[in-house]
């Protein structure tokens, strides 16, 4: 008998576990677990919780199976037990296991639509009782449970395993692990203890660097991060120095303890040759961890008071507009656009208020999987029945949201630091991004939110979130749960990207050379680095097409971005009023291939006129750079007239206006010019164009030929094909005929007992109709005295044995019934045959003997009158 585990207190626990490994497992499981626990040591210091989906009615065995091949204390868990290391706790049927400073509990599962999912339970709390200290396994098993768990401790910086999928009986859970891109180390079952082992052990030598105030000492690890992130930003294009310090370290040690490297040097040299690995790290860094309504309290006062303010006071027929920065997989953007339809149908949107969301990622292979709208079919945990049924229809594998929900979400790649952001925005939500920046970015994003709500508009953080020292842009609309009000603040000037480290390298100098006294050469660079960041102009570096690649300086002032898809087009983005003239010279600059000058032009910015010009100019070197345009913004006073002493405009205002008349006609002499000169080119594209087209003709005359053969051919096909349906429909009239011809009754069922077939001659049995196919047997009226049709026929479905049977019909008549399995031409068993043969001529003759007298049979001699053993 395996011992059995007394609850204890926390304070009387001894030899806590060196970390806690959870273990999923499934159809197929048993195998993988007596493999996994046959290779664990007596002393690994851990604590094993086993979670399997067991049948709540019967009694597990589990215990005493696993005992058999491990030196480890197998125990079923008890209402609070705590956890000792080297032991290995197996959930009893019937209950959910949760975890809380490390003693378990055990809960009643709660009813959902879809099958219980007490791996992915286990795991959440797994992640968030034990963080770093957590290991996840994923053995063999049907479904997805337990792939939801593996994010939630990925995003604590635990480790996730996955027994290989070539490996495992039944491959669907560790290879949905594997799918999801979760799964750190995938091996057999029986390698994965020693892996387990090995990086923990090279977790704890390496310390714990994770604390987010940690302040690394050794100047060897601040360069390995520098390095390191230098890697990560040229293979991805992205920078992550203003992420906080403890959850870059956090994220390396864990991938440094999976390769087992022991040193910062080896680590940056394992980057510097493997790209795939600065992908991963990459990956990791953006911790993409999401699902539907995480916490359900913000939902719910979205839908009770902030939706239906914003849908009263909108004008009639108004689209909303609501930007979901950060929205990984597509979950948060989905539930904000279900909670505004619930809440437009709680309110009677009579109006015809719509919402349109814009959902943007860094991560492309999460952006994609968003605009696929499949989720899988463990969402359940989190959707409740009702919005299951009215948001979702089930696909094979899942749950696709439906169409409506669907229509109000738009999904592109963006980054929230470098690219413009959305405007005229009557929401905003970013929820659990800010806590990985650090606090100098969150300042600088969060003026960046005001300026793109409308006044009013409605900012939405995560719970462990707040505005900080932005509280004069933004005020609390509830407690604790991170919605906020745009206040009227002054409006702050926003320029892109938020930090210029996201483009101009700043980590390539060592931190030793930094704190050394510059030398000359560092002089200048840092002298004109000052230069360059405080008196040079604005600018932006544009393609021939006006593609924005690079902006230097603050370019506010002159660029916006555009409402609706992000576009960082230099015409969409100039302000109004800017956008014709500076085309104009754009391209007069390309076609001349020399600088060209836009005159001072005079536009309006909230609500003040500004005058600025601008100078265009294609480079040709360095070759880096050809083929790409600079614009150069220059600010100019605004002309002011010279009044005389009685208030009329004097001759310097008058010569003004003439001399800005003669620069207007000027332009217009040379638009007009290189209009003539568009349109001669123009034509010479025409006469091109037609001599293509002429071609193009030609090949289409040719696949027109190509077509009538391939008609051709589909034609002697489709006769093919008739030939062989007119064959079946004469196979199934002569199988028709057959079946009438031998005069026997006979019913054809199928799996459920629902009516598949059935002969005329069964109209005397049953009251059949043609209308009667796929109705079940036992709604159909019968003539005989036969109560146990339907249970002799699961009989033999189980058994697949035939059975006779004599029954009684009405009319004094008697029915041999022989029941016999429906086998398919690929021997699969599809239901059930019944035959009912006439034997009332039999049943009368046997009548007619015994009433005429047969002689009875005299019991043998020496056996008794009361039984027939003689006693």
């Amino acid at each position: 008998m395996s011992p059995r585990h007394k609850p204890q207190s926390p304070a009387a626990a001894q030899d806590k576990p060196v970390a806690v490994v959870g273990i999923g497992a499934s159809a197929g499981g048993l195998e993988a677990l007596e493999q996994f626990f046959s290779h664990v040591p007596a002393d690994s210091g851990f604590a094993y919780v086993v979670v399997q989906h067991l049948n709540p009615d019967k009694d597990s065995v589990m215990v005493e199976l696993l005992q058999r091949v491990s030196l480890l204390p197998m125990v079923q868990i008890k209402d609070r037990t705590v956890l000792e290391r080297n032991h290995v706790y197996i959930t009893p049927p019937g209950f959910e296991v949760s975890i809380l400073q490390g003693v378990l509990h055990l809960l009643k599962p709660v009813a959902s639509p879809g099958p219980g999912l007490p791996i992915d339970a286990f795991l959440r709390s797994l992640a968030l009782d034990q963080e770093v200290k957590a290991a996840c396994v994923i053995l063999s098993g049907m479904g997805s449970d337990g792939t939801m768990g593996a994010r939630a401790l990925k995003e604590k910086a635990g480790v996730v395993l996955a027994q290989s999928p070539e490996s495992a009986a039944f491959s669907a859970m560790p290879g949905s692990v594997i799918d999801a891109g979760l799964a750190d180390i995938v091996a057999p079952a029986e390698q994965l203890p020693g892996k387990i082992q090995a990086y923990f052990a090279h977790f704890m030598r390496a310390g714990d660097l994770s604390q987010d105030e940690v302040e690394p000492q050794a100047e060897s690890l601040h360069s390995m991060l520098e390095k390191v992130l230098v890697l990560v930003r040229n293979q991805t294009g992205h920078d992550f120095s203003l992420y906080k310090k403890g959850t870059l370290y956090r994220r390396i040690q864990r991938r440094m303890a999976i390769h087992q490297i022991d040193t910062a040097e080896a680590y940056v040299r394992h980057v510097q040759k493997n790209a795939f690995e600065a992908e991963l790290l990459y990956k990791e860094l953006l911790i993409g961890v999401t699902c539907f309504f995480r916490d359900p309290e913000v939902w719910h006062h979205l839908r009770q008071e902030v939706f239906p303010g914003l849908i009263r006071s909108a004008p009639p027929g108004t689209a909303l507009r609501a930007w979901v920065a950060a929205c990984s997989t597509g979950e948060e953007a989905f539930t904000l656009a279900m909670v505004f339809a619930e809440a437009a149908a709680d309110v009677g949107n009579d109006h015809g208020v719509t919402l349109q969301i814009f959902a943007t990622d860094l991560e492309v292979d999460s952006v994609a999987k968003a605009r696929k709208s499949v989720y899988p079919k463990n969402i359940t945990a989190d959707v409740s029945p009702q919005r299951l049924e009215r948001f979702f229809s089930a696909v094979p594998g899942g749950y696709r949201v439906n169409r409506d929900i669907r229509a109000m979400v738009v999904f592109a790649q963006q980054s929230i630091a470098s690219d413009p952001p959305f405007a005229r925005l009557d929401m905003l939500t970013c929820r659990n991004l800010l806590i990985y920046l650090e606090p100098e970015l969150q300042q600088r994003l969060l003026p960046l939110f005001h300026r793109s709500l409308n006044p009013g508009g409605i900012l939405v953080l995560g719970t462990a979130e707040t505005v900080g020292q932005s509280s004069d842009l933004f005020t609390p609309l509830g407690a604790k749960i991170g919605i906020y009000r745009r206040l009227d603040a002054s409006p702050q000037l926003a320029n892109f990207p938020l930090y210029p480290e996201m483009l101009m390298p700043p980590l390539t100098q060592p931190a030793s050379l930094r704190q050394a006294a510059p030398g000359p050469g560092s002089l200048q660079v840092l002298a004109d680095q000052v230069l360059a960041r405080k008196y040079a102009p604005a600018a932006v570096l544009v393609s021939a097409q006006g593609d924005i690649v690079y902006f230097s300086g603050k370019t506010g002032k002159y660029l916006e971005p555009p409402a609706g898809k992000a576009n960082l087009n230099l015409f969409a983005m100039a302000r109004t009023g800017l956008s014709q003239p500076l085309s104009e010279v754009f391209y007069r600059a390309l076609r001349q291939k020399a600088p060209a000058v836009l005159d001072p032009v005079t536009v309006e910015v909230d609500g003040k006129p500004l005058a600025f010009g601008a100078t265009v100019e294609p480079l040709n070197s360095p070759d880096s750079l050809q083929g790409l345009v600079m614009v150069v913004f220059t600010d100019v006073p605004l002309p002011h007239a010279q009044p005389r002493g009685d208030g009329t405009e004097g001759e310097t205002g008058h010569e003004r206006q003439v001399a800005d008349l003669l620069r207007e006609l000027a332009r217009s002499r040379e638009e007009h010019q290189a209009t003539r000169s568009e349109m001669q080119t123009a034509q010479e594209g025409l006469m091109s164009a037609n001599e293509e087209l002429q071609s193009a003709n030609e090949e289409l005359t040719t696949s027109r030929e190509e077509m009538q053969s391939i008609n051709e051919e589909l034609q002697t096909v489709n006769a093919e094909l008739q030939a062989r349906v007119d064959a079946l429909a004469s196979a199934s009239d002569d199988m028709e005929n057959l079946l009438n011809a031998t005069d026997i009754a006979t019913v054809f069922l199928d799996s459920r007992l629902n009516v598949r077939r059935f002969t005329t001659r069964s109209r005397g049995l049953f009251k059949l109709i043609a209308g009667d196919v796929g109705r079940p047997i036992t709604d159909i009226v019968s003539e005989m005295d036969y109560p146990d049709l339907a249970s002799d026929a699961r009989e033999v479905l189980r058994t697949l044995m035939f059975q006779e049977k004599e029954v009684t019909a009405s009319g004094n008549r008697w029915f041999m019934v022989r029941t016999m399995p429906y086998r398919t031409q690929d021997n699969r068993i599809d239901g059930v045959v019944i035959t009912f043969n006439d034997i009332s001529v039999a049943k009368q003759l046997e009548a007619s003997l015994r009433e005429a007298g047969a002689p009875k049979a005299k019991p043998p001699a020496g056996r008794g009158k009361k039984d027939g053993l003689g006693k």
